[in-house]
């Protein structure tokens, strides 16, 4: 078998979306992704605003901020572990019952975040007992999104798979809207009531929020392509090794495509929250704008995933990753204004038009460059190790760029516009998906 084909395998000969048990799968994957990445996202305003504070109290605060990034990609990290591990089952018995493990490890562990007693409680075993559930949180959000976006994509007719596929990307920007703005609320009170447990609320959610997940999920069918496969030998065969010797290079292709977004992710969503909150802008305010950045993202990826069924996936994140290439050095100015307005704009161009432009079609996308029988395993390791490097080590390597340019934000720019171009030179490298069915035959 050539292996940049698939299998063969049945796909619905209807065009619509519209029917009953399409909706019911389309708003499980939205709905539950987006429970996923409110887990996921919360911890990230939280390092931006808490943990360096009362985790790593006693270091001066640019030291602390620095330590509550790095527990930060600990998270990041663990998801391509997360997205082998969980594709692994996934691919051989079955999307849905890995979906339901998966949200119920993410919400006991940012529950047990909640929960956490600080260093000034209980010294070094605080920061790290949060590492090892960050850790959690890793493992179980990299099984969630390929799991998410199959369900959709693999239900779905043809026509329409770039669509149904960004119901789960468009979740993840959902629930950093629903995190951002639960946090916002709490920031509001005294520094003292927020940092004494204010911040806590917001983890305690989660329980709640994944029983309604649960719920939702339970009622969802398996994917017609995976039943084809019931009765035949691929399933037999290991994923995870496959997708290294047989297609490594559509995984790095899809690795290095897909990082663009996420550097707009942890560019302007964690370090530069932290930035301009240190620059003297209001909290409350800051939080505000990036839970309305997330509202356009999701606006973003909803039109460009349904241009992508259209004129393609590639022509689609190819007008993102130029727009972000020209955008960035004019975004770095916006947020060196120090001025909530100069945030917000740069937050709404990066976020609402940049990211949601490149992460409408990543979905189907990635997907369309794998089998059935390791579609789990390969989409979610291109997806969640883009996610590490693209945004994992983002805050992190952008602090470092000022710290080595005296200050100023002109590196951080230089740095983000040439990675959005190498990336547009990974999706010119890949067949064009639209027209391929799920077979792998070209119509």
């Amino acid at each position: 078998m050539n292996p940049q084909t698939a299998e063969p395998t049945r796909e619905s000969t209807s065009d619509s979306l519209n029917t009953r048990e399409m909706r019911r799968i389309l708003a499980s994957s939205f709905i539950g992704s987006a429970i996923e990445f409110y887990d996921f996202i919360l911890y990230a305003t939280a390092a931006s605003l808490v943990f360096g504070k009362l985790f790593f109290a006693g270091m001066p605060p640019a030291v602390g901020l620095f330590a509550s990034f790095s527990t930060l990609a600990v998270g990041y990290v663990a998801r391509p572990l997360g997205g082998a591990i969980f594709g692994h089952f996934g691919d051989r018995l079955g999307r849905k019952g890995v979906l339901i493990l998966s949200m119920v490890l993410m919400g006991a562990a940012t529950t047990a975040i909640g929960l956490l007693p600080t260093s000034a409680q209980i010294g070094v075993v605080a920061p790290t007992l949060l590492v090892v559930l960050r850790l959690v949180q890793g493992l179980a959000v990299g099984g969630e999104w390929g799991g998410a976006m199959l369900v959709a994509l693999e239900h779905a007719p043809a026509k329409r798979r770039g669509f149904a596929a960004s119901f789960a990307n468009m979740g993840g920007p959902a629930g950093a809207v629903l995190a951002t703005l639960v946090v916002a609320a709490f920031s509001a009170l005294p520094d003292a009531q927020f940092l004494g447990w204010g911040w806590r609320v917001p983890f305690l959610l989660s329980a709640v929020l994944i029983g309604i997940g649960l719920l939702i999920r339970v009622k969802v069918a398996e994917t017609p392509l995976f039943l084809d496969l019931e009765d035949r030998a691929e399933r037999r065969k290991i994923p995870l090794l496959e997708v290294v010797t047989q297609y490594p290079r559509n995984l790095v292709l899809g690795i290095v495509a897909g990082m663009s977004s996420y550097t707009v992710q942890g560019l302007m969503t964690v370090w530069a929250v932290a930035h301009v909150i240190e620059l003297g802008v209001d909290r409350t305010g800051v939080l505000n704008v990036k839970a309305v950045g997330a509202a356009l993202t999701v606006v973003g990826i909803w039109f460009a995933a349904r241009l992508s069924d259209r004129f393609g996936r590639k022509p689609v994140m190819l007008a993102g990753m130029v727009a972000g290439a020209v955008l960035a050095y004019p975004i770095v100015l916006l947020l060196q204004t120090g001025e909530l307005w100069g945030f917000a704009i740069g937050l709404f161009l990066a976020n609402g038009i940049v990211q949601g432009v490149i992460f409408g079609p990543f979905g189907a996308f990635v997907a369309e460059l794998f089998p059935t029988r390791m579609r789990y395993t390969g989409a979610s390791l291109a997806y969640q190790t883009a996610s590490t490097l693209g945004a994992g080590f983002t805050p992190v390597i952008a602090s470092g760029l000022v710290l080595a340019a005296g200050g100023d934000l002109w590196l951080v720019a230089l740095v983000w516009a040439l990675s959005f171009l190498v990336s547009a030179a990974c999706v010119l490298a890949v067949r064009e998906g639209r027209d391929v069915d799920l077979a792998g035959e070209t119509k």
